[in-house]
């Protein structure tokens, strides 16, 4: 056990997909018409409230194990706007732990962006910005997707820039589609590029929901080079997760660190341990899909869980 010492030196940052956090109401602009009181999914706002309580429950246990403060930052994909992100921050799981947020608006055609938490207390905002993916379809025609998020400010005193990402699904196959994820890869790093030429060793935290292992193409050879390292890559080793499919687990949520991280220097933060949050009670208990996510939805199916992801999460230090 950590002393406590050692807890008020301990921050934690997390990533979480939250599976579809729509609202109620149908924006006649995006595809949200299953998730409204009258869609297929029949969303209500009992079912809305709940998945809100839910989500924030976990939100404010990731980490707190060796830290003293729910995370310090979480990064979240699958928001619909917002409104649901203030819902989540102003839920009485989380609004005594002066949470802020960043959200802008993607267009992605479904409705759904990243977004992303921080305690003002612990992290002081600077800047942020977004940057599109660009993609085209086999027409030629625009492909839009969501756009890549850029957070910079201070984390206990100390300059973090963190990119939160959520790159193109595998749902046409995963080698048909890899060529976006490359993309969006490539446009991560442009803007780590730009990073550099204005700062020296700047510390960089890239997370997301990714749709490929630590071990995939866009990851390895296209995102994750010597200047960076991934913690996730050893957790997947050793046949953790965060999603199933087709009874086989993937670890597609990620969070990534500049080597400026494994730096010990006195007063500096740097990076401890990740895990995957996957405790019991976020878990399918029985039937062909036990052991995987408890999520809202299979298919049109209200389940009442949490998402169909599992957070993951990793410790800093600030060395004495």
């Amino acid at each position: 056990m950590f002393s406590s010492k050692k807890e008020e030196n301990t921050i934690t940052v997390g990533f979480y997909n939250v599976e579809n956090l729509f609202d109620t109401k149908d924006n006649p602009n995006t595809l949200d018409d299953d998730f409204t009181r009258n869609g297929k999914k029949k969303w209500g706002y009992k079912r809305y409230k709940k998945k809100i309580k839910r989500l924030s429950s976990v939100i404010s246990q990731l980490g707190i194990h060796r830290s003293k403060l729910p995370p310090a930052i979480v990064g979240l994909v699958e928001v619909e706007n917002a409104k649901v992100v203030s819902d989540l921050v102003n839920s009485s799981n989380l609004r005594r732990h002066h949470y802020g947020f960043v959200h802008y608006d993607s267009p992605d055609e479904r409705g759904i962006d990243v977004a992303l938490l921080y305690n003002k207390l612990v992290f002081e905002l600077i800047d942020s910005e977004t940057f599109p993916v660009y993609l085209e379809d086999e027409e030629g025609a625009r492909d839009y997707t969501r756009d890549i998020l850029k957070v910079s400010g201070n984390l206990k005193g100390e300059l973090v820039h963190i990119l939160v990402n959520h790159w193109s699904s595998r749902r046409e196959g995963a080698k048909a589609t890899e060529h976006k994820r490359i993309s969006a890869a490539k446009t991560a790093r442009s803007i780590i590029d730009d990073i550099r030429e204005k700062e020296l060793n700047p510390k960089i935290i890239i997370m997301g929901d990714f749709n490929d292992d630590p071990t995939s193409k866009s990851i390895k050879e296209h995102l994750v080079l010597d200047d960076f390292y991934n913690p996730m890559q050893s957790l997947l080793a050793k046949g953790n997760g965060t999603l199933t499919y087709n009874g086989n687990w993937n670890l597609f949520d990620q969070i990534i660190f500049s080597k400026s991280f494994l730096e010990k220097k006195e007063g500096d933060l740097y990076f401890k341990h990740a895990e995957v949050f996957n405790k019991k009670w976020m878990k399918v208990f029985r039937g062909k899909l036990k052991g995987s996510p408890f999520r809202t939805y299979i298919g049109k199916w209200y389940q009442g869980g949490f998402s169909d992801h599992f957070p993951v999460y990793a410790f800093l230090k600030k060395k004495d």
